[in-house]
């Protein structure tokens, strides 16, 4: 188990195990919740013969598991025993803020099923008192928003380079062929000069050299890459703050063949020099008649 970090989420109902379960999902933990504790020692030594595969577990144990709960300290000792390093999570929040939660999504305590949300709160905690102490980490999540969660579990759980963790596609696109479906922003430069009226750029991809040279030399080309580049500046550091995991622009020309292909170059090569993690996807550029030079 050297080699593999097992992360057991316990906690109050209604805390937000949810969350931290799509938090680890998206920084590369393999998440189960609800597990029996029984199972922990077993799924934990599987993980470990994975050669690499598997290195990031999270599992989710709480009293959903009825009975099977009450094994989880015998499990801990199990753990150890054995050698298993393991760390604990146990998510807090006031009795407030629990049946505020409750009774917005208007769900049932597991706990009082057919009785008042407070009481089973209340029987909640006399049964996961034990447990609480043996964290490694407690988070109140009373005061915390979604984002404001996300990125406390970031910091808890994640390795130093995916604490930037968003991953960034810039695609470029013919508008004839429609939008991508999945874009989040998408920028139109259809009114830049487009070099199919030129002759001999016209089946030349904007990733050929002279195609580039010809939308770059325009002024309204160097205007509207300074300001676009600006804005992605300012927008991509805020995303991340929000906990936002993936980010696509898009750049759209009419054929997805000259302009939109060379900036979206353009916006990949500054992107990935301020060292963001960054794709670029020429979507369209194959549907189109194009000589192919090598660079």
């Amino acid at each position: 188990m050297e080699d593999v970090r097992l992360v057991i989420i316990t906690g109050m109902s209604g805390a937000g195990k949810t969350q931290v379960v799509r938090t680890l999902e998206d920084l590369g933990y393999f998440c189960v919740d609800n597990l029996p504790p029984m199972l922990i020692p077993k799924f934990a030594e599987l993980c470990s013969q994975s050669a690499g595969r598997v290195n990031k577990i999270a599992l989710v144990v709480d009293i959903r598991g009825r009975e099977f709960f009450d094994t989880l300290m015998q499990t801990l000792e199990e753990l150890e025993k054995n050698g298993h390093r393991y760390e604990m999570l146990f998510l807090e929040a006031s009795d407030e803020t629990l049946i505020r939660r409750y009774k917005e999504t208007r769900r049932r305590h597991p706990m009082a099923p057919h009785g008042r949300i407070s009481e089973g709160i209340a029987r909640e905690r006399e049964r996961v008192d034990q447990v609480r102490g043996r964290a490694t980490k407690i988070v109140d999540t009373s005061e915390l928003t979604t984002s404001g969660l996300r990125e406390k579990i970031t910091s808890l759980f994640a390795s130093d380079h995916e604490c930037q963790r968003m991953n960034i596609t810039v695609v470029s696109f013919g508008f004839k062929y429609g939008i991508p479906l999945d874009a989040d922003m998408v920028f139109d430069v259809r009114f830049l000069p487009n070099p199919f009226y030129v002759e001999s750029l016209r089946r030349k991809s904007g990733m050929v050299a002279e195609v580039g040279e010809y939308i770059w030399k325009w002024p309204i080309t160097q205007q509207f890459m300074a300001k676009i580049t600006e804005f992605v500046d300012f927008l991509v550091p805020n995303y991340i703050t929000e906990g936002k995991s993936q980010l696509i622009i898009a750049i759209g020309c009419t054929g997805g063949m000259h302009r939109s292909v060379f900036v979206a170059s353009k916006i990949h090569e500054s992107l990935k020099y301020k060292g963001y993690k960054v794709n670029l996807d020429h979507r369209d550029v194959k549907k189109n008649v194009i000589e192919v030079h090598p660079e």
